[in-house]
């Protein structure tokens, strides 16, 4: 077997890797940004610790082929897993390294015991250099596994007690990431937690922005002034450009390299393609609720004191991605099957106004749109919302009919609930979220 296994940092792709490998004969090599010297040395050290358990030192191979023999070796008396972590570190320190893989695994280890895992967090270079056409390792692989941060409902098996408010909360700060859902350690009190597992400047998470990008860029200066344009409210190229004071050509390569390791996302209206109307968003929640409370605010936060007040406002955006993942994954008898769903905006020629849509969920055939609304207010939402709905679906105007969902964190009113038991509206709250 060839498994590649790739998502972004702290998704925790090791750890399942690691539980994979529990109770098999393994080597597990973790490459390190560093020589291919070093890199040489290290897979040394971890083939000779799968035979001689805790030894400090390890005869070094003269090569990166006569380790990949050894490794065939041990394979001929057992089933054996081999894993090379951060395998992205080992194929720049080494150029010709995906070649000698592409070779031995066609000559000698295809019809061997081996079952090799390739894993790695730079998801560009996963899907191109070891996925893509163009890699020599291309249809190499028996299997592969994108693995994603964990959803709003799924991350609840932590902290099972909690409101639902608060699990919302928590994955509006940690976006569902295992790594960052563990540092933060709720244990009852999600502002307390926050207090000292974030909001604390000797605490993992304070720093943990700036260490990743530390070990992930060159230039990690260059790369905070950019996503902090962003959280400021630059969402264009040409803005973000200027904002950091950079050519809009530079620009756009510390752009590409931020959305390769998931920090930054482009959005585009639905159903229309990339072009003039493209923004760039913090993708990752955590880095968008680090940049939105922690630069500012370093002063109360070295007081002790938090910014719960802005949470509500910070949870708008958190709630519509909870929404979207709630039609894709868990929402029963849709009125269509979906193809995409996502954001909309454009301008209402009447209103001369630009206006923007929450939801629209497109169909997999046909003119039916769903098109919805998040509310993430203490206050119940009344008919009004429905009706602004209805107007922007012609605003829209792409669909022959529209199925109408409003998701309310604080419930409706007894005016809305009616249209909802009419079935002219489909009316969802935090707690149908969870159910």
């Amino acid at each position: 077997e060839c498994l590649v296994v790739y998502g972004r940092r702290r998704v925790g792709k090791t750890a399942l890797i690691n539980e994979f490998c529990k109770d098999k004969p393994t080597v597990f090599f973790s490459a390190l940004n560093a020589t291919s010297q070093e890199n040489l040395e290290a897979l040394s050290k971890a083939i000779y610790e799968k035979e001689h358990p805790g030894a400090e030192t390890a005869p070094v191979y003269p090569s990166f082929d006569a380790a990949f023999a050894e490794i065939t070796r041990m394979a001929e008396t057992e089933r054996l897993v081999f894993v090379i972590d951060e395998y992205p570190y080992l194929a720049r320190a080494n150029k010709s390294i995906s070649s000698r893989l592409q070779h031995i695994i066609d000559h000698t280890w295809a019809n061997s015991n081996l079952f090799l895992i390739l894993c790695g967090s730079s998801m560009s270079f996963m899907e191109y250099q070891v996925l893509g056409y163009e890699s020599p390792l291309y249809g190499r692989r028996t299997g592969q596994y994108k693995i994603q941060a964990l959803t709003y409902k799924e991350m609840t098996v932590f902290n099972p007690n909690l409101t639902n408010e608060n699990q919302a909360l928590i994955y509006g700060i940690t976006g569902g990431i295992p790594h960052y859902i563990n540092k933060l350690d709720v244990e009852g009190d999600v502002d307390a937690a926050l207090k000292e597992n974030l909001f604390n400047t000797s605490s993992y998470l304070y720093e943990e922005p700036e260490n990743l990008l530390k070990q992930e860029l060159r230039e990690p200066a260059v790369y905070n002034s950019v996503i902090a344009a962003i959280a400021g409210g630059a969402s264009k190229a040409n803005e973000i450009a200027t904002k950091v004071g950079l050519e809009s050509a530079f620009c756009a390569k510390y752009l590409k390299i931020l959305l390769d390791l998931g920090i930054l996302k482009k959005e585009t209206p639905i159903t229309e393609k990339a072009g003039r109307k493209t923004v760039y968003a913090i993708g990752d929640n955590f880095f968008r609720f680090w940049y939105r409370f922690v630069p500012q605010n370093v002063s109360a936060i070295t007081a002790g004191r938090t910014v719960k007040r802005h949470f509500s406002d910070y949870m708008g955006l958190v709630y519509e991605q909870m929404c979207k993942e709630y039609l894709f994954l868990y929402a029963e008898d849709l009125p269509i099957i979906l193809s995409d769903i996502g954001q909309w905006w454009g301008n209402d020629a009447k209103e001369k106004k630009e206006v923007q849509i929450d939801i629209v969920g497109t169909p997999v055939e046909g003119k039916e749109y769903i098109i919805g609304s998040c509310k993430y207010r203490n206050e119940p939402i009344g008919t009004d919302e429905l009706e602004l709905l209805k107007h922007y679906a012609e605003v829209f105007g792409k669909g022959e009919k529209y199925h109408y969902y409003i998701f309310s964190k604080s419930g409706f009113t007894i005016g809305l609930q009616s249209l909802g038991n009419k079935g002219e509206v489909k009316l969802i709250t935090l707690q149908d979220m969870y159910e």
